[in-house]
């Protein structure tokens, strides 16, 4: 893995974020850094930050600094494109002040809210899609009409749709009225309207939906139509969610 004419691995380190030299060498001596799979306690090693994969404490390292990971609360009413040919209101609004070539990664419906991430990185964005990984996504569903326990069991042992079955991961009642209910899911499908088209099929209308995590990331009190950049720990455990 040494690479004799590359860049101090401390010095990479820093640059990434992990803190001055001196505290990125002592992650080295201390046996928490991997690189390309191998744990590195060497303090004169080189590598290339263009092509070495660089992991301390198991959560990966973004060693290229052009790359970007945003995560968008998107506002109702907005399309999940980042241009509508329709002139409708996208997500290109929210990131025009930005100068990378971002791309959407997932969707929301326009009549949904919440959780979007925002990427240039292609490798990050084709994972998080991929089927295989199974990434989790966690949404607040109000519904209209009173909830009965037999709707959750029915959304966790699964519906047949006309695409084909689905069912919930998890199923949390919030809070309930006479008239209405606050109900929080969790799923890793990503079929078109999978979470209305669910209740729907158990006589529960949809009223509001807010997508409020994607894997290991939550939207927390981020403000409808702004953004945020990833900090290392969160895009970190993004990337081991999906084995980078």
């Amino acid at each position: 893995m040494h690479v004799p004419e590359g860049v101090r691995l401390q010095k990479v380190l820093a640059g990434a974020g992990l803190g001055s030299r001196r505290a990125c060498e002592q992650l080295i001596a201390s046996g928490r850094v991997e690189v390309d799979g191998k744990v590195v306690r060497e303090l004169g090693t080189r590598i290339d930050p263009k092509r070495s994969v660089v992991h301390v404490d198991g959560l990966r390292v973004q060693l290229d600094s052009s790359l970007v990971t945003l995560a968008l609360n998107k506002p109702l009413g907005v399309v999940s494109t980042m241009h509508d040919p329709e002139g409708r209101p996208s997500l290109e609004q929210f990131v025009a002040n930005r100068t990378e070539r971002l791309f959407h990664v997932g969707r929301l419906d326009a009549d949904s809210e919440g959780l979007i991430l925002l990427t240039n990185d292609g490798e990050l964005a084709n994972r998080l899609a991929h089927p295989r990984y199974e990434v989790a996504k966690t949404y607040l569903v109000e519904v209209s009409g009173r909830v009965k326990p037999a709707h959750g069991k029915e959304l966790l042992a699964g519906i047949e749709l006309e695409d084909g079955p689905a069912r919930l991961d998890s199923y949390r009642l919030v809070d309930q009225t006479p008239l209405a209910a606050l109900i929080e899911v969790r799923l890793h499908e990503g079929r078109n309207r999978i979470v209305r088209r669910m209740f729907d099929a158990v006589g529960l209308p949809v009223t509001r939906l807010v997508r409020t995590q994607i894997g290991p990331i939550k939207l927390g009190d981020l403000r409808p139509g702004r953004t945020r950049v990833l900090g290392r720990t969160e895009l970190g455990t993004l990337m081991k969610a999906v084995e980078l």
